[in-house]
């Protein structure tokens, strides 16, 4: 090979250079398209998987909500039952009504009941307010097949179709006793024991089974939402919803003296 044909050192060098570097920027222009892909991949993949979840819960809601079929039968009202679909205690001419949306099964109704139940009890007593309760049953999907919201909720309207005093007892008692959200709920057999010790009559008891007002009940639940109720509890005075504190002894109290003017 002659002098002629041979490059200087430094060209040499510095095509060396630039054939690497081209190298290096083919190497990372590669790579940068491996990630978009692979990015791109990855972020069709998460919204699919977020649109099946999305699907999942939709149609799980739905199966939910309708895998317990509302009560069929004769709609038949408790004595004493108001229009709205509420049982009443206390003196017609209470200074204050105050108005309760609860299910059974529902955890926060239940605190809700133990902060507020005996100050509540002891005004109806006083005469000072009328109390209202709407006994709901939209969380029959929540007891495992058992219906339990329809099932404490019918026995609370038969006791007190019989007994007013003794279902205001029943009441207290179903909370202070309500089992978790989720589980099967309180047997039949509890209820009649739980009911007995609030003063119910045996006939009365026996009288669960037959479920007289269970259709009465669902239809109430669905008034109650129609009529612009969105969950329990609801607690309202004169009309009112209460915003306050639910769950803490006092301020339900204090709202209610206030409302009453004293």
């Amino acid at each position: 090979m002659s002098k002629k044909n041979t490059p200087p050192a430094g060209r040499g060098q510095a095509r060396e250079a630039l054939h690497r570097r081209q190298q290096q920027e083919a190497a990372a222009r590669k790579r940068t398209r491996i990630i978009v892909r692979t990015a791109w991949i990855a972020g069709v993949t998460a919204i699919a998987v977020i649109v099946g979840v999305m699907v999942w819960a939709v149609v799980n809601a739905k199966s939910s909500s309708s895998a317990v079929p509302p009560p069929t039968g004769a709609v038949v009202a408790p004595a004493g039952a108001t229009a709205a679909g509420a049982i009443r205690f206390g003196k017609d001419d209470a200074a204050t009504t105050v108005t309760v949306y609860a299910d059974y099964m529902c955890p926060f109704c239940g605190r809700f009941e133990r902060a507020n139940g005996e100050a509540l009890q002891s005004q109806v007593a006083a005469g000072t307010v009328k109390l209202e309760i709407h006994p709901m049953a939209f969380l029959d999907s929540q007891s495992s097949g058992s219906q339990y919201s329809t099932r404490a909720a019918n026995a609370f309207v038969t006791v007190a179709n019989a007994d007013p005093q003794a279902a205001l007892r029943f009441n207290q008692l179903l909370f202070a006793n309500q089992p978790a959200e989720g589980s099967r709920g309180l047997t039949d057999d509890q209820l009649a024991t739980l009911a007995g010790q609030a003063g119910a009559s045996a006939e009365v008891v026996a009288s669960f089974a037959r479920q007289t007002y269970a259709p009465w009940i669902g239809q109430l639940t669905q008034q109650a939402f129609d009529s612009g109720i969105t969950g329990t509890p609801t607690v309202q005075i004169n009309g009112e919803t209460f915003t306050g504190d639910l769950y803490t002894a006092g301020p339900l109290a204090d709202a209610i003296r206030k409302a009453s003017g004293a």
